[in-house]
């Protein structure tokens, strides 16, 4: 008998399962990634007026208010426009607004705080112009809660006179905790969005807090994510502008503010430049999100049409094609507000991921979320860096609860245990380093390409082939959890160890314990336990070490 045909079957058979399993499988990650909602609100606020500038004139500023409705409604794209007080009384605006094609398009706050509306509400107008940028006049943080509160009730009404009905999103660099309650009690908005983390920016800082995505916050720090659904506000705050997730966080080392690279159309670092513009949109796409993808779109009218109009020419049709294609869904900020509401009763476990940064550079990043702890992990030169790790306290209260800010300097932070911006130098960064020893000598482990998965609900893995030692180093996070392990390489004495410059800022850290770290932040303690591995300072050059047991270190970052 000939077996060769039928061996020859049976390879082929075999050969096809194996390829169609693999492909299944390759389908199967797919179509879940898919399954993660890729969000993008297009998000225009409207002053009346830019006392900055005598060249930009009421006039530019409506012009660029008409011309973005005009690109966004050639490439049928909605969106939402936030109303500044002073734009909202102007019949101009209204008349432009309510012709927008309603459900496509959002009429909602923008929560800065000009003369016409402090006056209206029977308080003294403190600032240097009709509108000032400076938190203690501008922005809410600046009067008592009583005094928000009437600043709230006459927004409203005059929008409902305006508009016929209250509005459902409000938003602003930085909205108090008294205020965005008050909204949600009284007026039932439903989405909130505050700005991307950035430190001494136009005389605020936001620093440490839920990055990008959404989160609920606590009822008394509108900066700080709740732990548990009754201490919460049950508004989702979205981060707003699109940060560039590796170079936004530590631009302008040891300088007063940080420099801003965004998906804002205005920025030629960011939103202004076609292959960054690309680049970011393809990592947003393609990056692991465990939950959802999100990102803001548009701009602040003070930029005027001219500063913006490459911009937008460069982004809108680009995001019409992805919107098209169904790999990204565009909708209003009141639409993703109640989504989330609807979707999540906490606030979800969420990353930003770039596997594949600009040309020319090998740089990765990981940034993971959660409602107890964000940590941010950059990838340069084969080595890999905790540049950042944040924990949250929900029972940590906001400084502006009960008192208005008295300065011109508003600041948001929550409890760092590594800051690899406000404890780095130009010269040497901070950071929480993999390292190992070897013949007496402490070398940091190189490794290839990372593999960035969502194995399960709520858990981000971490696989990171080494090359500089036999192994794979494994990280898996999850909302209150952080363990890491090297497998196939029992006998490497490897751990993490946290360096900064010995010029560094001063340091949370009160006692080091073998099993906890304790620390003070602005008054306020909290402590870092390790569930398996052990914490020590083996020298002066190290500020903590951690050490695994049994070749895993697993840290808790939950207990408050």
């Amino acid at each position: 008998m000939n077996l060769r045909p039928i061996t020859l079957l049976l390879i082929f058979l075999c050969t096809s399962l194996i390829l169609s399993c693999k492909n299944d499988s390759k389908e199967k990650m797919v179509t879940e990634n898919r399954n993660k909602p890729k969000i993008v609100n297009i998000v225009n606020f409207i002053r009346e007026l830019e006392p900055r500038d005598e060249n930009i004139t009421k006039d530019v500023l409506y012009q660029t208010v008409v011309n973005q409705i005009d690109i966004m409604k050639k490439h049928d794209l909605g969106g939402t426009f936030l109303l500044q007080y002073d734009a909202l009384v102007d019949e101009r605006y209204q008349k432009l607004l309510k012709n927008l094609p309603k459900g496509t398009f959002e009429i909602g706050v923008w929560w800065e705080i000009p003369q016409p509306l402090v006056e209206k509400a029977g308080l003294e107008w403190r600032g240097r112009f009709p509108w000032d940028w400076h938190p203690d006049v501008g922005f809410s943080t600046g009067y008592t809660p009583e005094e928000r509160e009437k600043l709230v009730d006459v927004y409203m009404e005059d929008f409902k006179a305006a508009f016929g009905y209250y509005p459902k999103s409000v938003a602003s660099w930085f909205i108090d905790t008294h205020t965005l309650n008050y909204l949600y009690e009284n007026y039932k908005i439903v989405a909130s969005a505050n700005c991307k983390d950035q430190f001494g920016t136009d005389g605020y800082t936001l620093w440490g807090g839920y990055w990008n995505q959404a989160y609920y916050p606590s009822k008394i720090n509108s900066y700080m994510p709740a732990q548990n659904e009754e201490n919460q506000i049950p508004v989702p705050i979205f981060r707003m502008l699109g940060s560039d997730p590796i170079r936004q966080y530590d631009t302008g080392l040891e300088r007063e503010r940080q420099g801003v690279i965004t998906l804002e159309p205005v920025y030629q670092d960011g939103g202004g430049n076609e292959t960054w513009v690309n680049w970011y949109l393809q990592e947003f796409i393609n990056g692991e999100s465990m939950e959802f993808a999100y990102t803001q779109a548009g701009q602040e009218n003070s930029f005027t049409w001219a500063g913006m109009k490459k911009g937008f020419e460069i982004q809108m049709p680009v995001l019409a094609k992805l919107r098209d294609q169904g790999k990204i869904k565009i909708e209003t900020l009141e639409a993703s507000g109640k989504w989330f509401s609807e979707t999540y009763k906490t606030t979800p476990a969420t990353s930003v991921t770039v596997e594949n940064d600009l040309p020319g550079s090998d740089l990765k990043t990981v940034w993971f979320n959660s409602r107890f702890y964000r940590a941010n992990i950059l990838w340069e030169d084969g080595t890999l860096r905790f540049r950042d790790i944040h924990l949250f306290d929900e029972n940590i209260p906001s400084p502006y609860l009960h008192k208005k800010l008295e300065s011109n300097q508003a600041l948001f932070f929550t409890q760092p245990i590594v800051d690899g911006y406000l404890w780095s130098t130009s010269k040497e960064l901070a950071g929480l380093k993999i390292n190992y020893t070897l013949d007496g000598k402490t070398m940091s482990l190189k490794g290839g390409i990372p593999k960035i998965s969502n194995p399960e609900a709520g858990k981000l893995q971490i696989s990171w082939s080494l090359e500089s030692q036999d192994g794979t180093l494994v990280l898996n996070m999850d909302e209150k959890e952080m363990q890491i392990t090297i497998d196939g390489a029992d006998k490497l004495d490897w751990f993490l160890d946290l360096t900064t410059p010995k010029d560094s800022k001063e340091l949370p850290f009160e006692t080091i314990q073998k099993k906890s770290i304790s620390s003070i932040f602005q008054e306020n303690s909290y402590v870092i336990n390790a569930l398996e591995g052990q914490f020590s300072v083996p020298s002066e050059d190290v500020v903590f070490r951690i050490s695994p047991e049994n070749n895993v270190i697993k840290l808790d970052f939950s207990e408050r």
